[in-house]
């Protein structure tokens, strides 16, 4: 079984909660047996010279206008017509704003399955006219893609509400990978951090997650002996980001751009707590991410955030920013330094084998 993936901008080390569940779940495809082709960016590609394979995932990079909100759509569209040329069996295509293409899909007759990660256009950076092609993207997804996964039941009750959809909609978190906390310090001191005593996020650096009022609440909070450290980057060079990385600066915020791997792994292990105050997400990695490592979190109470059922300890009111202040400084002086969570919903292995139940059903009805 052939599978075409696109709407994404590729991974390995690239950040992005898409790029994320996409580097977990098509390795694993592979190893049940399916052949996957990854339509990755090319602007976004960092090693050199470019891979070809990863973990049995099959690469094919194509160039994009670096322009947010044109970048993905014409990204998409090459990948749908590489898919028609390869007779891809699976064109699965990822996020609502890519999903514009999928009448194009359609018409060239491939069978489409497409993931729902979220109601994108709720995102503050957008202006109208790219809200208007995310919510065409979710309406063509919801009218003519074969079969649509969503990860969180609040985009399922999306799909029902807004598009009468509920039939070939099925519901498959995104994942987490289990980790053991990492008992390493290297990394977390080279920064000038000591273990236990600083405060983490973890993103992009776009309006929705909402950096700035985590570092307003963390001076407001006045915490003394514990750093905020925020560690993610802006995929482009936007007024937001620079004004972000230059209010960090004056407060002694770190900001040590996008970090990965074993680093990122350290960052988790030793944080007092991992914060997640953005006002839209789908269901966010990182939040989990953090969960895996048994740290102390609290997030915004949106419905995605809502949906992944923490104590109430562990949420604030999005635009309250005593609330916000009040929790960060609950959640301090409980001194255990881990917090347990089941995570048995979010296994990725078997998130592959519901994944690969879905193409099933469209191949071989």
């Amino acid at each position: 079984m052939k599978v075409v993936i696109v709407g994404l901008r590729g991974f390995p080390n690239i950040q992005g909660g898409i790029e994320t569940h996409c580097e977990e779940l098509y390795p694993r495809l592979v190893q049940l047996g399916c052949e996957c082709v990854v339509i990755r960016r090319s602007n976004f590609v960092k090693e050199s010279p470019p891979l070809k394979f990863y973990k049995g995932v099959q690469f094919k990079d194509f160039k994009a206008p670096c322009v947010a909100g044109l970048e993905a759509v014409v990204h998409t569209f090459k990948g749908v017509w590489y898919a028609k040329k390869i007779r891809a069996d699976i064109l699965h295509i990822h996020a609502i704003g890519p999903s514009i293409a999928i009448p194009f899909a359609k018409l060239l007759g491939l069978k489409v399955v497409m993931t729902h990660h979220g109601p994108d256009y709720d995102r503050e950076k957008w202006g109208w006219i790219a809200r208007t092609v995310l919510k065409m993207g979710e309406w063509f997804a919801a009218k003519w893609a074969d079969e649509i996964i969503s990860i969180s039941t609040v985009i399922s009750q999306i799909l029902k509400e807004k598009y009468n959809r509920s039939n070939h909609v099925h519901l498959i978190y995104n994942g987490i990978s289990s980790y053991l906390p990492v008992k390493e310090t290297d990394y977390v001191r080279s920064l000038g951090l000591q273990p236990g005593k600083y405060i983490l996020a973890v993103g992009r650096l776009v309006e929705e997650k909402r950096f700035d009022k985590l570092i307003m609440a963390f001076m407001k909070a006045k915490l003394p002996g514990y750093k905020l450290i925020i560690a993610g980057d802006a995929d482009y060079v936007t007024s937001y980001c620079c004004f972000l990385k230059n209010f960090a600066a004056e407060n002694n915020v770190l900001m040590p751009g996008i970090v990965k791997g074993k680093n990122l792994w350290e960052l988790y292990s030793h944080a007092a707590l991992f914060v997640l105050p953005s006002s839209h997400e789908g269901l966010p990695i990182t939040l989990l991410e953090a969960m895996s490592f048994r740290r102390k979190v609290l997030a915004s109470n949106i419905p995605a955030n809502l949906a992944v059922g923490l104590s109430q300890q562990n949420y604030f009111s999005l635009d309250d920013l005593d609330d916000f202040i009040e929790h960060i400084r609950l959640l301090l002086a409980d001194f255990a330094e881990e917090q347990s969570y089941d995570l048995s919903l979010y296994d990725w292995s078997g998130i592959a084998r519901q994944t690969k139940e879905v193409y099933q059903s469209l191949v071989f009805k």
